[in-house]
Formats: structure tokens, C-alpha cells, sequence
């Protein structure tokens, strides 16, 4: 690092969990981020903030006055534009050191297969139970950690699915694709907490952060749930689900 990038992280570095081989090592790595909207927000911003080299980010959806009440990467003048392109420029103005790269489209099982080999962690920040699927195949084909968070109305939840462990458990075992899983519930329809996103998606980022110091506890195993009516957690123990359509060989 140069001198500039140690006073850049030097709160960071001050930590001995992490130091300076701990920011190297996240000035070196790759987190893919699917979805730029609320929880995708805080995650893609503390991750360009903490020094991650580089970030991918998928969303084909263009930003909406609707969008503005949590999706804190975007401002009231990118009504209209792209997404990725938004939360882009808002970035580079964070670290223009970190490499953002965009990719607008709805993103294929096939095309996030590869995006997932490429990167060192997954954040899932989508909204709809098909795309959380794809990306949990990917994950598990590439044995990649995967980050995952979820809100609506007052409700969060957020785990970790560390795919590199045979004995974790993946996404399909906590929500079966074959299961009774409603594709209507969207904050849309329903309604979304704006400060809730937030907390999520710092989580998230959190985590990604710690999976790629291999530092503290992850989530993985864990799911995290948060009532922000009453601002209580509990943490419910996850298992590898026998018979799991995608991950019950690996154990």
C-alpha cells in the first residue's frame, strides 16, 4: 500500500484482526453484489468504503421516486437512470479506488455462474425467490461463501451460507425451491422500513468483510432475525438439510 491508502484505512489497519495484511488482502479481493436497491445500498457502499478492489454489480431496473425513501445509494437526480450507473457514480465519489464494474440485465443461472467463480464472496441483495435460487447454484458450484439478506414491512433477516464447508447448509435448504415460497411479497405491495434495509445491509457487509479476513464468527449456520418494531434479534441454528436438492452429496 501506498501512503495515501494507509491513511485512507488506518482505522482498519489500527485493528490488530486485520492490520495491514488484512487490508491488502481486501485491496486484492472481488465481492459481486445482485441487486442495487435497498440492502444492496449500504452493502456495495461500506464494502467500496473499506478498501474491497473490486465490486460487480448486477440490476436491470432503473432508479424510481419510490426508490429514494431506502435505496441511499441513489439521489433524487438519477430518477430515471440505470441503477447501476446511479450507484456507480455515487462510489467512485466514496473510493475511487475500488474497480466498480456494472452490469445492467437480468442476470442468467449461466452468467451468474461465472460471476460467481470470479468472485472471493457473493452478496445477495435481490428481491425475488428465482434469482436467490440462481445465485445459491452458483455459489454452491463454485464453492463460494454466499451473504444473504432479506427485508419487508418491519421484518429482517440476514445468514451466511459458507458454500466452501461441505457441512454448511445452502440457501434451498432454508427455503426449498419446491417450497411454499410467495413470489407476490415485495415492499411494493407490502411495505419496507427504510432504516431496516439499512441495518441489513450493513450486515452484509459485515459479514463479507469477515469472510474475507477469514477474522471473528460469520453468520454461517445462523440465521439472524430482527423485529424493528421492538429492535429484538434472535438467532435461530440453521442445518444441512439431508435431503437438499442441491447440496445433500457434499457432506
Amino acid at each position: 500500500m501506498n501512503d495515501h491508502q494507509l491513511l485512507r484505512y488506518s482505522r482498519h489497519i489500527m485493528l490488530p484482526q486485520i492490520d495491514i495484511k488484512g487490508q491488502e488482502k481486501l485491496i486484492q479481493s472481488c465481492a459481486l453484489i445482485i441487486g442495487a436497491g435497498g440492502l444492496g445500498s449500504p452493502a456495495a457502499m461500506y464494502l467500496a468504503a473499506s478498501g474491497i478492489g473490486k465490486l460487480i454489480i448486477c440490476d436491470n431496473d432503473t432508479v424510481d421516486l419510490t426508490n429514494l425513501q431506502r435505496q441511499i445509494i441513489h439521489r433524487t437526480d438519477s430518477i430515471g437512470i440505470a441503477k447501476i450507473y446511479s450507484a456507480k457514480k455515487t462510489l467512485e465519489g466514496i473510493n475511487p479506488e475500488t474497480n466498480i464494474i456494472t452490469l445492467k440485465e437480468y442476470i442468467t443461472e449461466k452468467e451468474l455462474a461465472q460471476l460467481a467463480k470470479e468472485a472471493d464472496v457473493v452478496i445477495d441483495a435481490s428481491d425475488n425467490f428465482s434469482t436467490r435460487h440462481n445465485i445459491n447454484k452458483a455459489c454452491f458450484t463454485y464453492n463460494k461463501p454466499l451473504v444473504s439478506g432479506a427485508a419487508i414491512r418491519f421484518d429482517g433477516q440476514v445468514t451466511v451460507f459458507d458454500l466452501s464447508h461441505s457441512s454448511s447448509p445452502c440457501y434451498n435448504c432454508l427455503f426449498p425451491i419446491n417450497g411454499n415460497n410467495d413470489e407476490t411479497t415485495h415492499c411494493a405491495t407490502m411495505g419496507v422500513f427504510s432504516p431496516l434495509v439499512g441495518i441489513i445491509g450493513c450486515v452484509q457487509a459485515a459479514e463479507a468483510i469477515k469472510l474475507l479476513l477469514n477474522i471473528g464468527e460469520s453468520l454461517n449456520g445462523r440465521l439472524l432475525l430482527l423485529n424493528g418494531l421492538t429492535m429484538e434479534w434472535r438467532s435461530i441454528k440453521l442445518n444441512k438439510d439431508p435431503a437438499c436438492e442441491i447440496c445433500a452429496n457434499t457432506c
